[in-house]
């Protein structure tokens, strides 16, 4: 059997930071890699990854763009946009809205919020407006644009990518909802679809093209992409009326609220609106309104999952039958219980399995936990290893992560190769893996990663604390000395580029650069 996690980490603490990782200007101390992956279906309390002081955090940007100033104006957009902030308010966000805003004061409020959504759990964008697809790129579209030739709509309007990006770095949640699939308002002279060069343009260059979001994340369409919502009768949009209707319904998981808002669509519109979804939710259950909203504060996935009530159960499982990846993986969890009575390793081995047929990327992993330690299948090291590799492959960090402490000790069917190992683990921290960011960061330190610099190790930490990773934050204030003096002055000069920072820059980690730490991990003291 393949050794464990835990006792690879040490082994790596021990044959590739010892010495190195002694404090240069204190007492000698020793740093280990901190610990990744736990045995199925289990977390321990070290390996929390949530800090509570910033759980049920939740952010939301809501825009509405309605008095268009030189292309056709939108009824109903701004009471729309008014009434998803308000609705989102009483489920506990703290509301950005944006109302028939120019170009630059759109840009101004993407900026502020993409920076308050790192230290969330949830952050949310709802956008209704005028949406369009150009030169390649998906827009939407300020009310003060004016442009007399269809190539200048880039500079004159916000990219779909860069709202993407402002959610990118929540800690739990990310979600973009668009309201923007409208027919195309620019003069019928121009030709957007001509100028998009995207497979699948529509001809006359009405709604958004598909998005090609960041896993984790989910892009909510009112329609299709590349085809047209409606504006409806009433006061509110059809989309826009199914999101009021469905989001603040108690006890409901986020994956059947936009099944639901999807359904009442196309009731809304007789089957002539279709809202379609891109991208995936993060992997853990979440609910936005009722009392099992305290789901989210279980330390673990797996235990979050294994909360969930019989009727959920049962969402999950209808869920699952039209295909749906994440509900099969959330039952699986859920049959690997510590309850003897509920512990179905076989199920679980099975709804991973066809998950992971499927194509996705957290199925594959967990099924080779399950070949690694025999868990519902005999135990089948090779196919492990064979499905680490697909999910890798496929960018899941904790895949990538779990190789490189396989290379880094060797194993059945797989040479040890340190230098393999250290790729892998940078691989990872670059997908913003949280403890691989702070193992590249101590790997740096120690000198083990060519052509990285102090710089370079501060910036992983940096983003490791934005991260909410509580180990990090801990070690740096209970381990002041544990890196090298170039390191934490770089932390320092870190801390002061992202406005945490005055004090001044001399590798002293403390209370004013310990405070300066607090912030930037989400902290309000």
């Amino acid at each position: 059997m393949l050794p464990s996690r835990r006792r690879i980490a040490v082994a790596m603490a021990v044959l590739l930071l010892a010495g190195g990782a002694a404090a240069q200007d204190g007492p000698a101390q020793t740093r280990g890699l901190m610990p990744i992956k736990s045995p199925v279906g289990r977390v321990t309390a070290e390996e929390t990854l949530a800090s509570r002081e910033v759980s049920a955090r939740r952010v939301a940007l809501v825009v509405g763009m309605s008095a268009y100033t030189s292309i056709s104006p939108l009824r109903n957009t701004e009471a729309d946009a008014r009434a998803v902030g308000a609705m989102l308010e009483k489920l506990g966000f703290t509301v950005d809205l944006a109302i028939d805003v120019p170009l630059a004061q759109m840009k101004d409020a993407i900026s502020a919020f993409s920076r308050k959504s790192e230290t969330a759990d949830i952050a949310m964008v709802y956008y209704a407006g005028h949406g369009v697809e150009a030169a390649g790129e998906n827009y939407l579209i300020p009310v003060d644009i004016h442009v007399d030739d269809p190539g200048k709509i880039p500079e004159q309007a916000v990219s779909l990518r860069s709202v993407l990006g402002s959610v990118a770095r929540a800690r739990k949640l990310r979600i973009v909802i668009l309201d923007s699939c409208r027919n195309n308002p620019f003069p019928a002279s121009y030709d957007l679809a001509a100028t998009a060069g995207m497979a699948g343009a529509s001809a006359t260059g009405d709604g958004l093209a598909a998005p090609d979001p960041a896993q984790g994340m989910l892009v909510v369409y009112a329609a299709e992409g590349g085809k047209v919502a409606l504006d409806g009768e009433g006061e509110h949009s059809p989309f826009t009326s199914a999101i009021l209707e469905s989001l603040p319904r108690p006890d409901v998981e986020i994956g059947l609220v936009f099944r639901q808002v999807r359904d009442r669509v196309m009731s809304l519109t007789a089957n002539r609106q279709q809202p379609h979804f891109y991208g995936s939710l993060s992997g853990a259950p979440f609910f936005l309104a009722g009392g099992d909203a305290k789901v989210a504060d279980i330390a673990d996935k797996a235990g979050q999952w294994q909360a969930l009530k019989p009727d959920q159960a049962a969402q999950l499982a209808s869920l699952a039958e039209e295909g749906n990846t994440r509900a099969m993986i959330g039952l699986g969890y859920m049959a690997l219980s510590p309850d003897s009575a509920k512990f179905q390793p076989s199920e679980a081995f099975r709804l991973f399995g066809k998950a992971a047929e499927a194509g996705d990327a957290e199925a594959m992993f967990e099924l080779g936990k399950l070949h690694e330690k025999g868990i519902g299948t005999p135990q089948n090291v090779p196919e492990a290893l064979k499905l680490y590799r697909r999910s890798a492959d496929l960018g899941f960090a904790d895949a990538i992560n779990d190789l490189g402490f396989l290379y880094y000790q060797g194993t059945e069917g797989l040479p040890r190769d340190p230098k393999k190992a250290v790729e892998l683990f940078i691989r990872a921290a670059d997908l913003r893996h949280p403890q691989a960011m702070f193992n590249v960061a101590a790997l740096i330190d120690d000198g083990i990663v060519p052509g990285k610099t102090p710089e370079d190790a501060a910036a992983y930490l940096y983003q490791a604390l934005r991260a909410g990773v509580d180990d990090v934050l801990a070690q740096l204030t209970n381990r002041p000395t544990m890196f090298k003096p170039e390191t934490r002055r770089a932390l320092q000069a870190e801390l002061r580029r992202n406005r945490f920072y005055t004090g001044a820059i001399d590798g002293d980690l403390g209370a004013g650069t310990q405070r300066s730490m607090r912030m930037a991990f989400g902290q309000t003291q």
